[in-house]
């Protein structure tokens, strides 16, 4: 009797959602008290990496990273929230959303510092490659960042490609 393979079992985006919380210290800031943005680039892999472990439930491993904007300043005693979740999986790689928010809580109030794509692909303990489970998402929103993804990837492998073609 071939029992399924439960490690490659469907997993609810609910499942990888994760959040972290970091204040913003001294060492994290520029002599102006304002948060370096390779430190809150830094807890965006941390936390895409949290999903990405969550939902795959192996070791994952950074592949790539979209584009960042930073919106608005994080200073120092700021609390910094970052959420994250699988929006799709591709085989042995995952495509995590990450939007990161500071909270001041003296002032009460919370503002949208930034938001990326990451892409987070699964290994075994020999840094081999190793399938994923499929992600299935369940509301509105995590359809619409799911269906993205499949774009976000199709434009990548486009651009790839042509960057291949240019070299040869």
């Amino acid at each position: 009797m071939n029992l399924p393979d439960l490690s490659l079992i469907t997993r609810p985006v609910r499942d990888s959602q994760s959040e972290m919380a970091e204040i913003v210290l001294p060492n994290d800031a520029n002599p102006l008290g304002a948060l370096l943005g390779g430190r809150l680039m830094h807890w965006i892999d941390m936390a895409g990496a949290l999903a990405a472990h969550r939902h795959s439930r192996h070791y994952v491993v950074t592949a790539s990273i979209d584009h960042m904007d930073f919106w608005v300043p994080v200073h120092i005693g700021d609390l910094v929230i970052l959420r994250s979740s699988v929006n799709r999986v591709f085989h042995t790689s995952m495509e995590v959303g990450v939007k990161v928010w500071v909270e001041n809580y003296i002032a009460d109030n919370c503002q949208h510092v930034s938001s990326a794509y990451l892409t987070f692909v699964a290994v075994d303990g020999g840094g081999r490659r190793v399938p994923v489970p499929a992600v299935v998402p369940e509301t509105d929103e995590q359809r619409r960042r799911y269906e993205d993804a499949g774009r976000r990837r199709e434009i990548h492998r486009a651009e790839r490609e042509r960057r291949n073609a240019h070299l040869r």
